[in-house]
């Protein structure tokens, strides 16, 4: 066998070799919106599983409806005073956990928004993991949506 036939074969048994315990990444319960009509800035909230048994990490996110777009959270800094920060380490998911992203907690934020969040329409984003890669989802905008999961909901394993 050449040498060419035996990288090619080695190639191969590369690529059909299941790739285990890596993360998976399921996005549930998407949705965007805005604070105001006409507001410069929006937010999106979802709830991020991790099927794999991998630990991975949210740590980046982008838009074209945004000049921005980061990952953010909101901590209390006492005496009621709530302060929106960005996560600049990003968001750690465990295997087999879920991370909640809702409004008083962590977020997707849209800085600079290049066209409105409109009701009913979709966006679309794509959020960049260190282990999944890219996962590119469609977010429908509700601006009447309310929570459904508790703002100190942050992460199911807590």
């Amino acid at each position: 066998m050449s040498s060419n036939h035996m990288r090619n074969a080695a190639l191969a048994v590369l690529l059909t070799l299941p790739t285990l315990g890596l993360a998976e990444i399921v996005i549930d319960d998407p949705y965007a919106r805005v604070s105001r009509p006409n507001a410069p800035t929006g937010a999106a909230f979802m709830v991020i599983h991790n099927t794999g048994e991998t630990e991975d990490r949210l740590i980046a996110a982008s838009s074209d409806v945004a000049k921005r777009v980061e990952l953010h959270t909101h901590i209390d800094q006492g005496d009621g005073v709530m302060k929106m920060t960005e996560l600049e380490d990003g968001i750690t998911i465990a295997a087999g956990e879920s991370h909640v992203m809702a409004r008083g907690g962590d977020h997707v934020m849209f800085m600079g928004l290049t066209e409105p969040f409109e009701q009913g329409t979709t966006i679309e984003v794509t959020l960049r993991f260190e282990q999944a890669g890219d996962v590119v989802i469609t977010i429908p905008v509700d601006n009447d949506r309310k929570p459904k999961h508790g703002a100190m909901e942050h992460n199911a394993t807590n």
